[in-house]
């Protein structure tokens, strides 16, 4: 059965520290109602509802309130601790940056020095109460996760990547006790965490298009928005406020309110055009945020690479028309249909896809989440999954329960190659019903994975489940 302290501190959800901060102050010393306020930040209004749950708990002498000396103990969970002290901390968090694996220039990955992702911990622990929110981060090359789970063991914790080798290396260090799903956030969020979270933190690419679709992503993945908060990094050279305030616009397009704006909070090792160095923004979702929070987003969000914002986007007509060709070999019908794997679509006869601005894991997400007699994809010739005979072999065991692979090199030209897939006679079903959850497709599935689908799993748990 609750107390009356606790129902005052469960009306606060997520944002109850600074309730938290006004029963260590009572513990500690005599304090009267503006010390309160003033120190814990929280509103005259929710500092009374707290001395009144208190209730025979409390001490008054005139204006000034303590918890009764006898009574301490029965509040001591509530204890606000500087961890800022513990060397061992940013020795552990030292000790994973240093091993992550390398950055993606395509993918806009610059590293954060584990003083700023220790911080950032720090400060969302602080800030919020993570034993009872869900936390999401959308990507999270950084590892700010793992100081996370590092400093709050009992915290709920998600993190979605495109980068795969980064969700294994999450995974490997947490032992698992942090939920790794993939996704690119162009195509969509795993339905596992859309209008789940309390909370979500990312350090997006920072062009207009890349803070614009992952903010909205965001906002997509909080339960109730307005309640929620969006957390994240940005930051633009002050020779350049232009760009400042064209992705300042991009956020209240969506309907985010700037709760605040730390500036500098986050340092890199890179990034020496903006000075190394980022804002945190901390934003609060508004009604309006509701509206603008689904949809596809644009391929070109990265300052870098293929699928940078200046890129030229689609292959040339020419390479497009081979690709076509190959794909109807033996008359069937062909369809063309952009880079998308979050719903198989009608099954058709032959599909082809453009997928030569792939960073990587496009490929595979698309094999598994397309239904068709015939796949014809477009792909870089350099791509990781054809560079050699091993890459080749694990491609193979991971869809052959599905789709015969032919893998044409140098096809249309040097640069590029074509992956043809024919669907084989009686595919697997877990295969084919890639967008259902895993729990309706097989009983045969581990008990964590059992509401996710299998197009959203890390590719490391895809071979664990399919080899």
């Amino acid at each position: 059965m609750s107390s009356p302290v606790d129902d005052v501190l469960a009306a606060h959800g997520v944002h109850v520290r600074p309730l938290h901060q006004v029963i260590s102050l009572l513990r500690a010393d005599w304090r009267d109602l503006g010390e309160l306020i003033r120190i814990s930040t929280a509103p005259r209004r929710s500092v009374e509802d707290v001395l009144n749950a208190l209730g025979d708990d409390l001490e008054r002498v005139e204006s000034r309130f303590r918890l009764a000396p006898a009574a301490r103990e029965k509040y001591a969970r509530f204890e606000v601790r500087d961890r800022k002290t513990d060397p061992d901390l940013l020795k552990t968090i030292t000790s994973y940056v240093e091993n992550v694996p390398a950055p993606m220039a395509a993918l806009d990955h610059v590293q954060a020095t584990p003083e700023t992702v220790l911080n950032r911990a720090l400060w969302l622990d602080e800030r919020y109460d993570l034993g009872t929110a869900k936390l999401l981060f959308l990507g999270d090359h950084d590892l700010t996760s793992l100081a996370v789970r590092t400093l709050r063991p009992d915290a709920d914790l998600t993190v979605v990547d495109l980068d795969d080798r980064v969700l294994a290396y999450i995974d490997e260090l947490s032992e698992r006790s942090i939920r790794t799903l993939h996704t690119d956030l162009r195509v969509g969020l795993p339905p596992t965490v859309a209008g789940r979270m309390d909370l979500v933190f990312s350090d997006p690419p920072y062009t207009p298009e890349g803070m614009g679709l992952f903010a909205a992503r965001g906002v997509q993945a909080l339960a109730e928005p307005s309640d929620g908060r969006l957390l994240l990094a940005y930051g633009y050279s002050p020779r350049h406020p232009a760009l400042g305030a064209q992705v300042q616009r991009a956020l209240a397009t969506l309907g985010l309110t700037f709760e605040a704006i730390l500036p500098d909070f986050n340092r890199y090792f890179g990034a020496q055009a903006i000075g190394s160095a980022a804002d945190l923004y901390v934003c609060q979702p508004t009604a309006k945020s509701k509206k603008n929070r689904g949809g596809k987003g644009k391929a070109a969000i990265y300052t870098h690479g293929p699928q940078s914002v200046e890129s030229a986007g689609a292959a040339k007509p020419s390479l497009l028309d081979k690709l076509h060709e190959i794909a109807a070999e033996g008359g069937l019908a062909l369809e063309s249909r952009p880079v998308d794997w979050s719903v198989s679509g009608p099954e058709g006869d032959a599909v082809a896809m453009d997928l030569s601005a792939d960073p990587g894991p496009w490929l595979l997400r698309t094999l598994l989440g397309t239904n068709a007699r015939r796949l014809a994809l477009l792909v870089p010739n350099s791509h990781p999954d054809l560079t050699n005979a091993e890459a080749q072999g694990a491609l193979h065991r991971l869809v052959g329960a599905k789709y015969r692979l032919r893998l044409l090199r140098s096809t249309p030209d040097n640069r590029h190659a074509v992956v043809v897939a024919d669907a084989v006679e009686h595919p697997s079903e877990l295969l084919t019903r890639a967008h259902a959850r895993l729990a309706n497709v097989s009983l045969d599935v581990p008990s964590d994975l059992t509401d996710a689908r299998l197009i959203d799993l890390p590719r490391h748990r895809l071979t664990e489940l399919l080899n």
